[in-house]
Parts: structure tokens; C-alpha cells; sequence
């Protein structure tokens, strides 16, 4: 018995019977999706072939949940995109003058750099809370790494978005203030001043020093101090790219720490 147009019949593993819908537009076979049953998914079709074959333009803030039903989200975003751009990409990317914006929802959107493209047109990202995620190599990956936001990075502290808007990713919006862990920098008058912290039970101070650098080896230092005290939280150290191992360890020997570090006891 053929099927409705635009559906086909498919079968998962157990048996259980469910349907796929899929549109061409300009040669371009395009998957919109597996429901249920063969209606929704006829509906998905003609949602498609509506946006695709308007005359009328459209753009991603047209869109309206009433008036696609059955059309996912996402895929509604393709299909503009592909309309107006030119460009099939399956995520929710519609594309702009040198950045694209990924609709996680009609009202979250999240901006990014030409740069980027390539990488979330392969990559569904997701939110949690105020964390942004992608899949890969079976894990999930915080998209903050991409941009030298480190996993310990404060908001406001660490890093900042220049123009406010903590959903613009693009790389000029970005600015990382603090790269060490343990490390906050506060203004001493004029000059920034770095203050070293560890978390035992509470907050201890290492100590304050006038470099960030200095006051990372501080933290380094300061971890190893206790772990040979025989305290076993796992502590992740700082790298400290600008330092050789020579100067890294004459830094190491010649920094000092707080009295209360030095003589913690378990």
C-alpha cells in the first residue's frame, strides 16, 4: 500500500513500526525527521514544501509554533537557511555576514564566528543550565574549551563577554582574565595585584604576588606542599606555558606561601 507523500515505513529492532518524512528541494533529498505515525509525518512534508516553495520571504523570526506543528524546530531553521543561503547544513545554523547564529530555541541563540562554522555544522550542541555541551568521541564536551575557558572559570572573574551578551561565542567577544587556576586578580590602586587560594575545607590563602605566573607556580607549589601532608583531594595543577622547566622550578624554590599552608595539619 503506498504511503502518503513525503513518508516512508521503517522498523526499529524490535519490531515496532514508525515512519520517516523527507523533502527535495533543488536536487537536495532532505531527512525531516521520524514519527510516530504516517499523518505527522505527511504534515512534516507539507510543512517543508510550504516554507521551501514561498514566495513570500522567510526568516528564522517568522517562525511560529501554530503554524508548524509538526516540523521540528531545528529542522524549520535548516530549511530557511537552505532556502535563503543556499547551504543545506542539518543543525540549526542560519547563516549571516561573516557569523552564524545556532537557534537552540526560538528566544536561545547563540552567536559564533565564520571560523566555527565547520565544526557545529557537525556537532548538536545542548544546554544544561548555563553550560553548553557537544558530543564527541563518546563523551560530552564543554564548548568553553574552544575558546580558553578553563572548567574552574568564573564568570566575571576569569572571563568576560566585552559586550555583555553571554550568548555571543565569537572569538572578539571573549576575553579570558585569569587562565590559572586558584588565581583571582583584584586592583591594588593602579596595579592588578594576584591573589593565590586553595579550597581544603574552606578557603586558605597561599599568598599575593604581583604576576599571575607567580601566583600560579604559588598554587602548584602549595598543592604538592599538601599532598605530601597527606591530603588526597585531586588537585589540577597549572601549566604555565611561558615558563621553561628551569626558570618554571627556580620560580618553584623561590616563591613563598602563606605560614598556614606550610604548616596544615590533617
Amino acid at each position: 500500500m503506498p504511503f502518503l507523500p513525503g513518508v516512508s515505513q521503517a522498523k526499529k529492532k524490535d519490531g515496532t513500526v514508525y515512519y520517516r518524512s523527507s523533502v527535495t528541494f533543488h536536487t537536495k533529498h532532505i531527512s525531516l525527521g521520524s514519527f510516530p505515525a504516517e499523518m505527522p509525518a505527511h504534515q512534516a512534508y507539507l510543512e517543508a514544501r510550504r516554507i521551501l516553495e514561498s514566495e513570500t520571504p522567510l526568516s528564522p523570526d517568522d517562525y511560529q509554533a501554530d503554524r508548524y506543528p509538526a516540523l521540528p524546530f531545528g529542522k524549520w531553521i535548516s530549511l530557511i537557511n537552505f532556502k535563503n543561503n543556499g547551504f543545506y547544513i542539518k543543525t540549526p545554523i542560519y547563516l549571516r555576514r561573516h557569523f552564524f547564529h545556532y537557534y537552540l530555541s526560538p528566544t536561545d541563540v547563540l552567536t559564533f564566528d565564520a571560523d566555527d562554522l565547520f565544526y557545529y555544522s557537525n556537532h548538536s550542541i545542548m544546554r544544561r543550565g548555563n553550560h553548553l555541551f557537544v558530543a564527541e568521541y563518546g563523551m560530552q564536551t564543554n564548548i568553553h574549551s574552544r575558546y580558553g575557558i578553563k572548567n574552574f572559570a568564573r564568570l566575571g572573574i576569569d572571563y568576560r563577554f566585552v559586550n555583555g551578551d553571554t550568548n555571543d561565542y565569537r572569538y572578539s567577544n571573549i576575553e579570558i582574565l585569569n587562565p590559572y587556576h586558584g588565581v583571582t586578580c583584584t586592583k591594588n590602586g593602579t596595579k592588578d595585584k594576584y591573589i593565590s587560594r586553595i579550597h581544603i575545607r574552606g578557603d586558605y590563602l597561599i599568598g599575593k604576588y604581583p604576576t599571575a605566573i607567580e601566583a600560579a607556580v604559588a598554587y602548584n607549589k602549595a598543592v604538592d606542599l599538601l599532598k605530601e601532608k597527606g591530603i588526597t583531594k585531586q588537585f589540577e595543577k597549572n601549566y604555565i606555558e611561558e615558563l621553561n622547566r628551569k626558570d618554571y622550578l627556580a620560580l618553584y624554590d623561590k616563591i613563598e606561601i602563606a605560614e598556614k599552608i606550610i604548616n596544615f595539619t590533617t
